[in-house]
């Protein structure tokens, strides 16, 4: 079973300068591209696969890498995002996945 993992928000308004709203606005652009990009190399492999059922070895590793890399780009954006708005983690709690869940494991 996994719970959502409250973060502690500011208690004040936070105020952006220009140029924060811009890096973060870049920052953003990136993850979409990036994240894109995954998904055209995803969608691009299935098309291959069938055409080529007889090479899904070939098919299947570049497939397989595209959800690390789709995380690690959130990861990044996400953390960014909250350092600049000031979000904070509970140092507490385990760590979370992408979803901002924290993992339960059986007892």
């Amino acid at each position: 079973m996994v719970f959502p993992v409250k973060p502690f928000v500011p208690s004040e308004p936070v105020t952006l300068s220009p140029e924060q709203v811009g890096e973060l606005n870049q920052k953003l652009s990136t993850m979409r591209h990036d994240v894109n990009g995954a998904l055209a190399v995803i969608v691009a492999t299935v098309e291959l696969l069938r055409m080529k059922p007889q090479e899904a070895g070939r098919f299947l590793a570049s497939l397989g890498e595209q959800p690390s890399r789709i995380e690690a780009c959130v990861k990044t954006f996400s953390a960014d995002f909250e350092k600049t708005l000031g979000i904070r983690r509970p140092a507490t709690l385990p760590p979370t996945n992408s979803h901002g869940f924290q993992h339960q494991h059986p007892a």
